[in-house]
């Protein structure tokens, strides 16, 4: 006997998972077409979103058994997509980050289901789309709400200091997340330079994400044409991820790119960059153009996004 809900919505809700997980491809213990099961995904997930994680706190936040995770995980890291570090507090316990590898391999397993979900999306009317994707957050507030508030922060124009605090940050975290090398600090360098040499306050700007007065990220707004501006050096720390920082530097250059009279924008990535990837895609850029480059010591996908203003 059913002590909480009524049967048929006990059965309905079965009918769902059942539906769902069918659609999704994962009763085949794979996710879609990757060489992945769906837990797998999940954990790759967590380490592309949220770096240098315990292995405790994924096993917490997944509800993954402590056993199945540590197979996981070694078999993540025969496979060089991880590195293994003990904590300080407790040598038992390990801090996990994805390598260059590791972040290759999520950007493939992500795109492929980026893919798939829009060859779903396609096949709906506009409308339905919307009640899906409306329903879609119902059920997810609904089983899961916010607990607390996150962390508040501000965004600010740049000022005496900033340029170097950009290019410090930018070359710390690029090389410590996927071995880029000294000549990426190099261009960021240069593009703060001539940013400084060349700015002009009607058509370019910078802004500065802060939290409790610190600086958490950054965001160039840059004159590539009369018509065409250029987004550069988004980059949030990591201990302000998750906050929505990058989000909102984007939606205020976007912004700041219509309030300067530019009518197209344009910004240039790569495709291992897969948070500010989904970023810009939800901001309404769309991909124009690839190309294979070798450049920072790696072999790199760049990516042109365009849109309009």
């Amino acid at each position: 006997m059913a002590i909480d809900g009524t049967d048929d919505q006990i059965a309905a809700v079965r009918a769902f998972n059942r539906f769902y997980t069918r659609k999704l491809g994962v009763l085949d213990q794979h996710l879609g077409k990757s060489p992945f099961s769906l837990s797998e995904a999940r954990v790759l997930y967590e380490l592309a979103h949220r770096d240098d994680l315990a292995a405790k706190e994924i096993g917490t936040e997944l509800g993954l058994d402590p056993g199945y995770l540590s197979r996981i995980v070694q078999n993540f890291d025969e496979k060089g997509l991880i590195t293994r570090k003990p904590l300080p507090a407790d040598r038992r316990q390990y801090q996990l980050s994805l390598t260059a590898k590791g972040r290759q391999s999520f950007a493939k397993l992500n795109l492929g289901s980026q893919n798939e979900v829009a060859a779903m999306l396609a096949q709906l009317s506009p409308g339905d789309a919307t009640r899906l994707t409306q329903a879609m957050a119902t059920i997810e507030t609904v089983l899961e709400p916010r607990r607390s508030q996150p962390a508040a922060f501000m965004l600010r124009s740049h000022r005496v200091g900033d340029m170097g605090w950009v290019i410090s940050r930018q070359a710390a975290a690029y090389a410590a997340d996927y071995n880029w090398d000294i000549s990426y600090e190099a261009l960021v360098a240069e593009i703060c330079a001539q940013f400084i040499k060349n700015y002009d306050a009607a058509r370019e700007h910078c802004w500065i994400a802060e939290v409790g007065g610190e600086p958490v990220g950054s965001i160039f707004l840059v004159k590539a044409t009369d018509e065409i501006a250029k987004l550069r050096l988004l980059q949030v720390e990591k201990k302000a991820r998750g906050l929505g920082v990058g989000r909102a530097l984007v939606e205020q250059c976007i912004q700041g790119a219509r309030e300067r009279g530019y009518s197209r924008m344009t910004l240039w990535t790569q495709s291992i960059l897969v948070a500010a990837r989904g970023i810009y895609q939800s901001a309404g850029f769309r991909l124009v153009k690839e190309e294979k480059h070798h450049s920072f010591g790696a072999d790199l996908v760049g990516e042109t996004w365009e849109r309009d203003l």
